[in-house]
């Protein structure tokens, strides 16, 4: 697994390789594509075929429609905001990743009896952030986070510090690559 989740939205298909080529260009090669726009199946598909050294997910599904079209289109990853049984059901039938939000000890369980031990912590701000991830780890030391929401370059250190951080996830890291790559012009 990569460190860094960007978490993409592409509102129109003209943004794909602007977004993708700035993120590879600040040694990102990850993508969380987003399920919240009308493109974005198709931005994944354009996304693993047109980058495949990059690893394309796909974001915010929240259905087993959404995933089963998120994997048509060839995601290699699935987050969720929330947990999804039936997303989890069709990834583990599929052996795709599955990284649900989760932030409650009892979504913790229920992520954990459906096989799952790496879980999206969002929004990480609202709910306590690095401290609230140190508590949950106690009783739960087989699970890794994903925190996303409020991490940003001023506490991202502090996160990447603790052992129990799988990943950062956030849309910051398209911002800063997009911002580098207009400097550089």
């Amino acid at each position: 697994m990569e460190k860094f989740i960007p978490v993409v939205v592409i509102k129109e298909m003209s943004e794909t390789d602007k977004i993708l080529t700035a993120l590879k260009n600040n040694n990102i090669n990850c993508a969380e594509i987003t399920f919240r726009t009308a493109c974005a199946a198709e931005a994944i598909a354009y996304a693993v075929k047109n980058y495949p050294d990059m690893s394309i997910g796909a974001g915010t599904v929240i259905n087993a429609e959404q995933c089963e079209a998120a994997l048509a289109a060839g995601a290699t990853f699935i987050v969720s905001p929330g947990l999804s049984p039936a997303v989890a059901k069709i990834c583990n039938e599929r052996n795709i990743p599955y990284y649900p939000g989760c932030v409650t000890p009892t979504e913790i369980m229920a992520a954990l009896e459906l096989g799952i031990t790496t879980v999206k912590f969002f929004p990480a701000n609202v709910y306590g952030g690095l401290k609230a991830l140190k508590a949950l780890a106690a009783p739960f030391p087989q699970i890794k986070f994903i925190p996303t929401g409020g991490v940003d370059r001023s506490n991202i250190d502090e996160f990447l510090a603790f052992d129990k951080i799988a990943a950062i996830g956030g849309s910051f890291f398209v911002k800063e690559s997009l911002d580098k790559m207009e400097a550089e012009k």
